[in-house]
């Protein structure tokens, strides 16, 4: 970590978050670090769009808009990880950063993220707003857990109850089927319309919910050194298939809070 980074704290919980990415790049609770750390790793913000995009094409108003293949064939997880943020506010407790949507997005727009730290749970909240033509948009978070959260500590545990599981495609992308949840590993898109709510427990060291109001979660489990649990406003491809338009008078919102408890 740089000395560029925003640290929030309250009591045994330290949040860190970069503004050149607006990325989280940990999450420490009494002296253990939830969060792989990296370039590519901790926690960063998901926005104008989430997971990939077909062939990076966006089809909107009659036009189709080319975007930067970065997961070939596919565009993915947006471009404000890209960019610098402003820094809004900051302290002990509380930081909010904002961007400007730019080039290779085609449309002026903005997006907010705040963060707000309690000894419990960490509240995470982002805003897109259209300051031009209206757009649709996504918004979502994609952090990076441990697996183990020590060399010799035991797998993280995944809990969680979807209505619906996105069947994948070969190309990663779901076909537009809805299916029983299936066993994991995973890569996999899941429908909750009540609400995100992932428990990952690490046995005999710490419990951490991940709850939201938003309706999908992407859970990624394949690699053998973290867990991905990411709330999201619509699955992969969202723009494309199930937009939710962005307008000056109509921003998109989106919250999710990690809470955590320990076993003793």
């Amino acid at each position: 970590m740089t000395d560029d980074n925003l640290r929030l704290h309250a009591d045994d919980a330290v949040l860190t978050v970069h503004p050149d990415t607006g990325r989280i790049e940990g999450l420490r609770l009494r002296e253990t670090e939830l969060l792989r750390s990296g370039d590519h790793f901790g926690s960063f913000p998901m926005a104008p769009w989430c997971g990939r995009m077909r062939d990076g094409i966006l089809h909107w108003n009659g036009r189709d808009h080319q975007l930067p293949r970065n997961a070939e064939p596919h565009a993915i997880h947006g471009t404000v990880r890209d960019h610098p943020w402003e820094v809004v506010r900051h302290n002990t407790t509380e930081l909010v950063l904002t961007q400007d949507l730019r080039a290779p997005w085609p449309f002026p727009g903005r997006v907010t993220q705040s963060f707000e730290l309690t000894p419990e749970s960490v509240e995470l909240r982002m805003t897109v707003e259209a300051t031009g033509e209206p757009f649709p948009a996504q918004l979502g978070w994609h952090p990076w857990f441990h697996r183990r959260l020590t060399p010799d500590g035991k797998d993280v545990e995944i809990s969680f109850t979807p209505a619906w599981q996105e069947r994948r495609g070969p190309d990663h992308l779901p076909d537009g089927t809805r299916i029983p949840p299936g066993p994991g590993p995973w890569d996999d898109c899941f429908g909750m319309p009540d609400g995100v709510h992932v428990v990952l427990t690490w046995p005999g060291a710490v419990e951490l919910t991940i709850a939201s109001p938003l309706q999908w979660v992407v859970v990624y489990d394949e690699p053998a050194e973290t867990v991905c649990v990411e709330p999201q406003s619509g699955p992969p491809d969202g723009l494309n298939t199930l937009p939710q338009v962005v307008a000056p008078d109509r921003p998109l919102t989106g919250s999710t809070r990690w809470s955590w408890r320990y076993p003793d």
